[in-house]
């Protein structure tokens, strides 16, 4: 590796490491703050599960329920995304080990909050959120080889 490759490189991962403790704290202040705060920021599912229900689409609470695991789903996608950048050996399963074990210790400290109640559809949602950031990454890594026999970036298809 040339060394202004090398320090391209760097620099991404120092951004990209940047970028992730940012957006961690914001996801910290959205899931950490007592219920009645967060429900400022959390609200959007219910206005937008209102929004389906006066269309007609599905009733208020099915659509709730649908958009609030989405809504989870979306929060740890950046997560997913901005691992493999921040830490570049990091493989596919690790990527999303590492945002499942990130959710695990957000539910537990919400179940030590008493305005707050920890669950498992959380925890499998924003797992999987963190999937689908990784894959992502993946995919536009292999797309943007130069080596058509190297299709997978071998940091994150193991």
């Amino acid at each position: 590796m040339t060394s202004t490759l090398a320090a391209r490189t760097r620099r991404g991962t120092a951004a990209a490491r940047v970028a992730l403790v940012g957006y961690l704290l914001f996801v910290g202040f959205t899931v950490w703050l007592p219920a009645t705060v967060s429900s400022k920021v959390t609200g959007l599912v219910g206005v937008m599960a209102a929004w389906v229900a006066e269309a007609g689409v599905a009733p208020y609470q099915q659509s709730a329920v649908v958009l609030e695991i989405l809504a989870n789903v979306v929060l740890f996608v950046p997560v997913g995304l901005l691992l493999p950048f921040a830490w570049p050996r990091l493989r596919l399963w690790q990527v999303t080990l590492a945002g499942g074990l990130l959710s695990v210790v957000i539910e537990t400290v919400q179940g030590l909050m008493p305005s707050r109640f920890p669950t498992l559809s959380d925890v499998i949602a924003n797992t999987t959120g963190t999937f689908l950031g990784a894959v992502v990454v993946t995919l536009l890594l292999a797309l943007l080889s130069r080596d058509p026999a190297a299709s997978t970036d071998r940091r994150l298809a193991s």
